[in-house]
């Protein structure tokens, strides 16, 4: 049976859902939210049961509270879908490691499973990942019947580093297959993100240009507003780069650089991606440029430190630089430049992919050719080209051709990444989705770079709160290669919220 039929046949069969760490900030945040999203635009059967899952004590009224809180009810139609949807979650208290809350957990499977027609099991684990093999256990042991389909989504991290990343697949494999496990990213299924493959594969007028011959260098950059909000305990476990950069924004670099898959089935998507991180050698010392956040030029917001959940005299990075290479006939010699980093000016995730210069230039002042992807927020594709100012003379000024999805779509409704994903479960269809032998790979690029960062190694740069980053990013990507223009650039006024609230153009410089 082809991929395509196998999932039309398993968008048959009616789920019931588990949530695992039902009264934790994911499960509130995100996992309900993209449930009730899924719900109200009908791609979630009406039957479907959802069971709620954690150690906390607490009645219906205070679940349903508690999942509340999150979900945005626009419209009239939304208000309406609520109480229904409500009616389809329910919630249980129990451990994760004692089978006899997982049996009182199966017979209330059962029980829904008889009154609904379901037969098949989604469990969704919202969890961290010290308690990931224990459940995952508890699961196989009390709740997996045999011709049942069942489905384990996984939150990352997906390990520490090389070697527990190979110990958690390695007992995660050992209670369920590969086919079972779903590793979720949740960028993966961002709109933009999905829509890199039809941006590079689906348009003729990119594919000559996508390559070392005429691409000098690639950024992708991740910067978040927020500090760690009295979270830093957590964080400073993981530190940016296993919170992001190893994740997420090497997900979207295999994208960006891997060959065209045989077609768009899970397994060949994925196999490009793992060819592409295999000629990815690890991180050298020198291409690695980390800071740490201090409190704000005005003292209103406190620095990382200030956090009294986070360890005194802490060095885990809240912002890092790194430079890849791929070593592959198509990219060697062009540095991927991936920068992330919490507490900073502006929120914002997007790739900046570069040309050459012109060879034999007759013009003066002239910028780089650019495309820009703006993932989040506002999503936009455009491309800065070199346009004659109108007038008597021949200056030369940027501009730009724009997709911006605000004016272009603006009918249209982005799905949140997280009910994208849990749909793509639903129906049995992994290609979003990370397989063992990609976490494999990734994790051989950064786990030596990880192992000196931890030893303190790299002192992280202090920056302060709401900056750009730490003192040397600009020098750092000019290193490998980023050109900054120092012409001015005027961005349309629909592309960005805030200008578009104040009816005018906004010039920015572009940013590194």
């Amino acid at each position: 049976m082809s991929e395509s039929k196998a999932t039309q046949d398993e968008k048959k069969h009616l789920y019931t859902i588990v949530v695992l760490g039902a009264s934790g900030d994911l499960a509130k945040k995100k996992t309900f939210p993209a449930l009730f999203g899924l719900y109200k635009n009908h791609y979630l059967d009406p039957n479907t049961q959802i069971i709620g899952y954690a150690r906390t004590k607490m009645d219906q009224a205070t679940f349903e509270s508690h999942i509340l809180k999150y979900i945005k009810l626009k419209t009239d139609e939304d208000r309406e879908a609520l109480p229904k949807f409500l009616k389809l979650c329910s919630y249980q208290n129990g451990q994760y490691d004692k089978d006899q809350d997982f049996q009182v957990l199966e017979k209330e499977i059962q029980k829904l499973e008889k009154a609904s027609g379901a037969t098949a099991r989604l469990f969704y684990m919202a969890l961290p990942p010290s308690v990931f093999i224990p459940v995952a256990t508890s699961i196989k042991h009390n709740n997996y019947k045999k011709g049942v389909i069942t489905r384990l989504i996984v939150e990352k991290p997906f390990g520490m580093d090389l070697e527990s990343s190979r110990k958690l697949a390695k007992d995660l494999g050992a209670l369920f297959t590969e086919e079972e496990i779903y590793r979720i990213d949740h960028y993966l299924g961002k709109e933009m993100v999905k829509n890199l493959m039809i941006l590079r594969f689906a348009n003729v007028i990119f594919g000559s240009v996508w390559n070392r011959h005429s691409i000098d260098n690639i950024q992708i950059t991740f910067k978040e507003k927020i500090g760690t909000a009295g979270r830093g305990g957590y964080f400073d476990e993981f530190g940016i780069i296993r919170d992001v950069m190893q994740n997420h924004l090497l997900q979207i670099l295999s994208l960006i650089a891997m060959e065209s898959p045989v077609s768009l089935g899970a397994e060949d998507v994925r196999d490009e991606k793992v060819k592409v991180l295999r000629y990815i050698p690890p991180i050298a010392k020198g291409d690695v440029l980390t800071g740490q956040y201090t409190k704000s030029d005005d003292g209103k917001e406190p620095g990382y430190l200030d956090d009294p959940t986070v360890p005194k005299g802490s060095k885990t990075p809240t912002y890092a630089a790194a430079t890849l290479f791929i070593q592959n006939e198509r990219w060697t010699g062009v540095p991927f430049i991936l920068k992330c980093g919490k507490a900073l000016d502006q929120q914002k995730t997007e790739i900046r992919i570069q040309f050459k210069d012109i060879s034999g230039n007759m013009f003066t002042n002239l910028a780089r050719n650019e495309i820009v992807i703006r993932v989040q927020p506002n999503e936009a594709v455009y491309v800065k080209i070199m346009n004659k100012e109108p007038g008597l003379g021949m200056k030369t000024v940027i501009s730009d051709l724009d997709l911006s999805y605000s004016s272009r779509f603006d009918n249209a409704v982005i799905p949140e990444a997280y009910e994208s994903l849990i749909l793509d479960s639903l129906n049995g269809d992994h290609s979003n989705f990370v397989r063992d032998d990609e976490l494999d790979a990734a994790w051989k690029i950064f786990t030596p770079i990880l192992k000196t960062i931890d030893s303190g190694e790299i002192e992280p740069i202090p920056y302060a709160f709401g900056s750009r980053g730490p003192h040397g990013v600009t020098e750092f990507v000019a290193k490998h290669g980023y050109e900054r223009s120092n012409q001015e650039y005027v961005w349309p006024s629909h592309s960005e919220a805030s200008s578009a609230a104040k009816g005018q153009d906004q010039k920015v410089k572009p940013s590194s």
